[in-house]
């Protein structure tokens, strides 16, 4: 590197420079750069500077943020891809049972859910732009497992299982994509991009659900292969782009400490619990959702299948908006009533053995889960801030930083949620021959998340909160 660059660097250490060492190796760095390494590095970044930011920093961070989401949607669509798989491949003779379809659909989000917690580590460990490149990269192996099971009829079922669990990679794309943007974003602007950022990765499950019917030629097993071999070359766009335009942050570190003082509050795991009931009916009802419309009604057309998911995707953000109006706690006790509602009109729905009553009440279903879900989440800073003085910085510093750790927390355990929805719909279906049951016992966890929310985070004096929850 020469004498000049080094200079201008001491002249201008606020400007975002990417640099290529003599030995090839780029190096981006805002200030001094200490030691070239292999890859784009940040050594110095600090979004609440104004100069800074606006400077060039703002640009960084946006650029960062779009191919963050690009990786984190076909993360999405990648760990969704056998909810429709699945029943375009009974639909072709394949011998699945319903037990089986259902284990196909619920497996890769018990794993999904399981890798977000090592995802949340990985950021810091590896960097977020490098581990952006490998997690994308992730994708093409559930994707070429689909391509074998579409072209193997005779496929047995346990190895079409263990294909369909690789899916559960891009379930933990959302936890180290929201990680790296943490860190990229000033306070003022963080919520809006994670919201974009979250917003962005569940709408891949809509897109899969809605792509997949018109690409696939009915009866015909090997063309359910077409959706992976569309998003193979899709997942190398989104690597290269990661590998080319995003950076790696020296300042994102994994907070330990954090992780180990949310695991102790009681408050981590209520707010687990309160998000199993939102993004866990979520997850659960986008991935079971086409395989019930297929048993329960055979005639129906799976292309209608996709709108649950993309308004639940949609409304998402409202929750968070109508949750800084009125109180996070107050719109997630709405939301859970509208969602025992649906599931009420669901089982009616079952009982009168009508599509669009079933159809209605599942939009409701997703329309709630996504107000929930943004809802849930605004509350977890108020809730480690309430307690806190204004003035108190260091008390104000370490509550964002528990808060922070309870989110990471909070997603990998409310995506078992959606585990236990298809597992709940299985075990309902082989015990009783019917949805119902599952249906009614939705219903009453979601009247146990009424009472918690209230009795904890609601009710008058609850906590001696300082600020509405």
């Amino acid at each position: 590197m020469s004498q000049d660059t080094r200079a201008t660097r001491a002249a201008a250490p606020d400007r975002l420079e990417v640099v290529t060492s003599p030995g090839g190796a780029r190096t981006s760095t805002v200030g001094t750069l200490d030691a070239p390494r292999r890859g784009r590095w940040v050594d110095v970044w600090n979004p609440e500077d104004h100069a800074q930011w606006e400077g060039g920093g703002r640009a960084v961070a946006r650029r960062n943020l779009w191919w963050s989401i690009a990786a984190e949607f076909l993360g999405f669509t990648v760990w969704q891809l056998w909810s429709i798989a699945t029943p375009v491949l009974i639909a072709a003779g394949y011998p699945i049972t319903t037990d089986q379809a259902l284990w196909l659909v619920s497996v890769p989000v018990l794993v999904g859910a399981t890798m977000r917690f090592p995802y949340s580590f990985a950021v810091a460990k590896f960097g977020g732009r490098n581990w952006t490149i490998v997690s994308a990269l992730l994708l093409i192996v559930p994707c070429l497992g689909l391509v074998y099971v579409a072209t193997n009829p005779g496929t047995p079922f346990w190895l079409m299982l263990t294909i369909a669990a690789t899916a559960g990679f891009g379930g933990g794309n959302f936890a180290s994509s929201m990680s790296n943007i943490s860190f990229f974003f000033p306070e003022k602007e963080k919520g809006a991009a994670l919201g974009l950022n979250a917003a962005g990765g569940n709408i891949g499950v809509a897109v899969i659900q809605f792509v997949t019917p018109f690409l696939v030629v009915a009866g015909v097993a090997a063309s359910t292969a077409r959706p992976a071999y569309i998003l193979i070359p899709l997942i190398l766009v989104a690597a290269f782009g990661a590998w080319r335009f995003m950076d790696n942050l020296s300042q994102a570190k994994a907070d330990g400490e954090a992780w180990k003082l949310a695991a102790r509050t009681r408050h981590t795991w209520i707010v687990s619990l309160l998000y199993i009931g939102t993004f866990g009916s979520f997850i659960g009802y986008a991935a079971a959702f086409p395989l019930l419309l297929k048993t329960q009604f055979p005639d129906v057309n799976l292309g209608i299948a996709f709108l649950g998911a993309l308004i639940g995707s949609l409304a998402r953000p409202y929750g968070g908006k109508l949750a800084d109006r009125l109180g996070g706690a107050r719109i997630s006790i709405a939301a859970y009533a509208v969602l025992a509602l649906g599931a009420a009109g669901a089982v009616l729905a079952l009982q009168l053995k009508s599509l669009p009553l079933f159809f209605g009440a599942f939009m409701v279903l997703f329309v709630a889960s996504g107000i929930g879900n943004g809802s849930t989440y605004r509350m977890i800073p108020a809730i480690f801030r309430g307690k806190t003085a204004m003035d108190d910085v260091d008390g104000l510093v370490r509550a964002k930083r528990i808060a922070s750790a309870c989110i990471g927390i909070s997603a990998g355990i409310g995506a078992y949620g959606g585990f236990l929805v298809n597992r709940g719909f299985a075990t309902s279906t082989a015990q009783f021959g019917s949805l119902q049951p599952a249906l009614w016992s939705f219903v009453a966890f979601y009247v146990l998340c009424i009472a918690v929310t209230w009795a904890v985070y609601a009710r008058k004096g609850a906590l001696g909160l300082s600020e509405r929850i």
